[in-house]
């Protein structure tokens, strides 16, 4: 089964290339970028789109990460608080046994 899963990832993978390739390829063309203050220089229209992509994805890992951190942060303290009451659970369970005759 795991063959099958990396034969699927691979053909994914060369189909995603493969469309890269044919993307850079046509779309050759050289254009400056006009940001409102000031312009960059000409680049393919393929590197453009590519870094903006690019771009796009490091902002929002960037937006994303207080979110993370917050559920990363509720997640600790669930585990924590889960422990302390294992522990609590397992000084009950001790002590009864104790009491029993």
């Amino acid at each position: 089964m795991r063959w099958l899963k990396g034969l699927i990832m691979a053909i994914i993978l060369l189909a995603v290339l493969i469309i890269g390739i044919l993307f850079a390829t046509n779309n050759q063309q050289a254009l400056p970028l006009n940001l409102i203050w000031f312009e960059l220089p000409e680049a393919s229209l393929s590197v453009w789109l590519l870094a903006s992509l690019a771009v796009g994805v490091l902002l929002g890992m960037l937006a994303m990460s207080g979110v993370y951190i917050r559920l990363r942060t509720l997640l600790t303290r669930a585990q924590r608080h889960n422990q302390q009451q294992r522990k609590e659970l397992d000084r009950l369970r001790v002590q009864e046994m104790k009491e029993l005759p």
